[in-house]
């Protein structure tokens, strides 16, 4: 059951989001007005990963897709802002951790130790176990908690019989589908293909318009810009990086690096209820995140730092999706260590330096979510009051 005192944290929070969020909009992504311009202008491959992203057939039952759980409308993020956790086909089974975006995923390095700087960098998923994207495509069609499928040959044998069968063959040969396993390894390479392109990564944030000269920001904005970056108040640009790179090349906003911020266990995660042939560990459960891969106590409690870019559209927050709001997690940030907050979910390596008590205002708090929310990609000056 939920903690008293937590119950009283997320009254205390919400109440002013909630009067946030009434006077300003909410940023939205780009939709799908061109989407056949975008399509026109992806190679066959691209278009191929397209396809197999978006096919709901590929899943055992049939009925979920790579973008059922990471929808271009919440910027390539979980669609269901409720549900604090991943939901697989099945209905009444579900992921242990809230799903990153796959936006922006395309710029992380492989997972490696970085010695001169003495942690981790790098991965997919929270806890950087896939190398890379195409690494990472593979995983959610076997996973018994997400779509399902028994093995490899099965999600083949559907792309057999797809639509794009044709466009598939094209791409990889008249032999594709000789080997099971090499088709499979097609299928992941197509999707990363895919989730390389423009449509994933476009960089087109009232932020990127801001940096290139072409718009202003708002006072309250600039004053959550500042906040960001400021080395003895916020410290957010420490871990997500706000400026342009060596070659002016967008900022990505995470610098690939791992951290325990103290984030509690969420009572409210179905994935504790699961039976014990999918959670052994029932509610006693505890993710160690990092350090269940590199098997390093020194390790656990690290989750991914992952890009703030589409950040105000992919709610919830946090690998256990705990906090529903943006302000929520600032809160977090600048009260951990002196308010009422339940205990880590992993006591063990938290970082104590760079969050817990950064004595912000609740003005100040109000200025970072403003700024965080020029962050959405799909903004349009003409459109938008700056």
């Amino acid at each position: 059951m939920r903690s008293i005192t937590f119950r009283i944290v997320l009254a205390v929070v919400l109440i002013p989001a909630a009067r946030l969020a009434a006077r300003q909009e909410k940023p939205t992504p780009l939709q799908d007005g061109r989407a056949d311009m975008a399509n026109r202008l992806m190679t066959a491959k691209e278009r191929l990963g397209k396809e197999l992203f978006l096919d709901k057939n590929l899943s055992t039952p049939p009925g979920q897709a790579c973008a059922d759980c990471h929808s271009a409308e919440t910027g390539f993020g979980q669609p269901d802002a409720e549900l604090p956790v991943s939901r697989g086909v099945h209905p009444d089974r579900f992921g242990n951790r809230n799903d990153l975006i796959a936006a922006y995923a395309a710029f992380s390095p492989p997972l490696h130790y970085d010695a001169n700087e003495e942690h981790y960098v790098g991965g997919l998923f929270w806890d950087g176990r896939a190398a890379d994207l195409e690494e990472q495509a593979k995983l959610p069609f076997l996973n018994p908690l997400e779509m399902a499928n028994p093995d490899a040959a099965g999600v083949v044998t559907k792309v057999q019989r797809s639509s794009y069968v044709d466009l598939f063959r094209e791409v990889f040969g008249p032999e594709a589908f000789v080997d099971p396993n090499r088709a499979f390894d097609f299928v992941a390479d197509a999707i990363a293909a895919y989730e390389r392109t423009h449509e994933l990564n476009q960089f087109s944030s009232k932020y990127d318009l801001f940096l290139q000269g072409k718009v202003k920001l708002t006072d309250q904005e600039m004053r959550g810009l500042a906040l960001f970056e400021d080395e003895k108040k916020a410290k957010c640009a420490e871990c997500h990086p706000s400026g342009p790179g060596a070659n002016q090349e967008p900022p990505l906003f995470t610098d690939f690096t791992y951290d325990n911020l103290g984030v509690p266990k969420n009572p409210e995660n179905p994935y504790y209820y699961l039976p014990k042939s999918l959670n052994p560990d029932g509610e006693q459960f505890v993710d160690l995140g990092l350090g269940g891969v590199v098997e390093m106590r020194e390790e656990n409690g690290k989750f991914r730092v992952p890009t703030l870019r589409n950040v105000a559209v992919t709610a919830p927050y946090m690998h256990n999706g705990i906090f529903k709001t943006l302000r929520q997690v600032v809160v977090f940030y600048n009260t951990r260590d002196i308010g009422p907050w339940p205990a880590p979910e992993v006591p063990r390596n938290v970082n104590r330096e760079e969050l817990g008590d950064l004595g912000l205002t609740e003005q100040e708090v109000d200025d970072i979510v403003a700024f965080l929310r020029t962050l959405t990609d799909g903004y349009e000056p003409q459109a938008a009051s700056q």
